[in-house]
């Protein structure tokens, strides 16, 4: 279902003069959906409006040599996101037992593959812009599950989310237990190059999946009562949805807790594989 209502985003962007402005803007206005674009030099921010996904407006920016980093979207609590992470356990990898765990528990080095980002634009309908990378390629099924628990990666965030409850009669969720599953978020294809990108929009509210874990894997499960259980393979991805800033929600330019600039920040987890 293609989206068709617009949003607003809020991006830093390093801009030293009414020239890069002028770049930066050409290049938003040349895609598809976007209505609105205002670069501010002095504050180094651009607003954008329209209905293009986020990652098309970084991916266009970053085209003309800048960096840029979402600091907004959509209005206050309308917005989420989620850092998709493996949890495969790689045989050439080292155990680690982490201190005052039982059982033989280990850690594994978890890789970022995947971010998503998640904007409410009506009170029936979130985007839900979602890029993988360093993956196998494929079709990938994308879905929220039942809990946020990632103890064991997959494997313990449980089914896929219904969305049913029992105040679903009473309210506008006209959602029941025969239903199909609310949090089947729709397919991704990856390339060769292990890259994949969607763009898809779904009958819910950011706050009905914020503390839900989302999961990006092969493994498709239309069909909840006969699907097999999610494993921790190479191919899943997965990450909990927690809340992220709205539009000027968020005017933080040194972290608190590092004392390092957004852009340091940045730098350090692109090193991770942030996307």
């Amino acid at each position: 279902m293609a989206v068709t209502s617009p949003f607003q985003t809020l991006f830093a962007v390093p801009m030293t003069c009414e020239g890069c402005a002028k770049d930066v803007s050409g290049a938003l206005h040349r895609l598809p959906g976007i209505t609105k674009v205002e670069a501010n030099v002095l504050d180094q921010l651009v607003s954008v409006e329209g209905t293009a996904a986020p990652s098309a407006i970084v991916e266009a920016i970053q085209a003309t040599g800048r960096d840029a980093i979402l600091r907004g979207s959509g209005t206050s609590n309308s917005a989420a996101v989620s850092i998709l992470e493996t949890y495969h356990h790689r045989p050439d990898t080292i155990e680690v037992t982490p201190a005052g765990a039982s059982g033989g528990s280990w850690v594994n080095e978890r890789l970022v593959r995947g971010l998503v980002r998640l904007v409410q634009v009506s009170p029936t309908e979130t985007l839900v812009d979602l890029t993988i990378r360093g993956v196998p390629p494929g079709t990938y099924h994308a879905s929220v599950r039942e809990y946020g628990n990632l103890k064991d990666g997959a494997t313990s965030a449980g089914p896929v989310w219904s969305g049913w409850d029992a105040s679903s009669s009473s309210s506008s969720n006209t959602t029941s237990k025969d239903s199909a599953p609310r949090g089947i978020l729709g397919t991704v294809e990856v390339g060769p190059n292990g890259y994949g990108n969607a763009f898809l929009n779904r009958p819910f509210q950011v706050w009905e999946v914020i503390g839900h874990a989302l999961v990006v894997s092969k493994h498709e499960e239309h069909d909840r009562a006969n699907a097999a259980p999610l494993q921790n393979t190479e191919d899943t991805v997965v990450g909990v949805i927690a809340r992220s800033a709205g539009v000027w929600d968020n005017d933080k330019t040194v972290c608190s807790c590092t004392g390092k600039t957004l852009w340091q920040e940045r730098k350090d987890e692109v090193g991770k594989g942030m996307l």
